[in-house]
């Protein structure tokens, strides 16, 4: 099985780019802090809604964007995907979360 890298064009869709987003957190620290990361994502968004405190939307990026590049620069040892893909990215770690919490990707 080939390693899915980057392309020397753009990805032409989301389930183009998977592969490559997987294969960018093999490190399964990485994947993990990810996985908490979006969770406290939804979590603060849950607080959001529930408070109506407009900093919880503000702590979102900051604490998905913290733990997803603490898991990239220190264990991954890679550039965060998000620099080139910011949307495909972050599509990404929403799939990567509910895969986890859902069984179908070891956590």
């Amino acid at each position: 099985m080939s390693t899915p890298s980057a392309p020397q064009e753009r990805y032409a869709s989301f389930e183009a780019f998977y592969p490559y987003y997987i294969h960018e957190h093999s490190n399964r620290t990485c994947r993990r802090i990810h996985v908490v990361g979006t969770g406290l994502v939804i979590l603060a968004f849950g607080a959001f809604v529930a408070t109506q405190n407009p900093w919880w939307l503000l702590a979102m990026p900051l604490i998905g964007y913290g733990f997803a590049w603490v898991g990239h620069f220190f264990f991954e040892k890679n550039r965060p995907a998000t620099f080139k893909y910011p949307l495909w990215s972050l599509m990404g770690d929403f799939r990567l979360f509910f895969e986890t919490v859902s069984g179908k990707r070891r956590f």
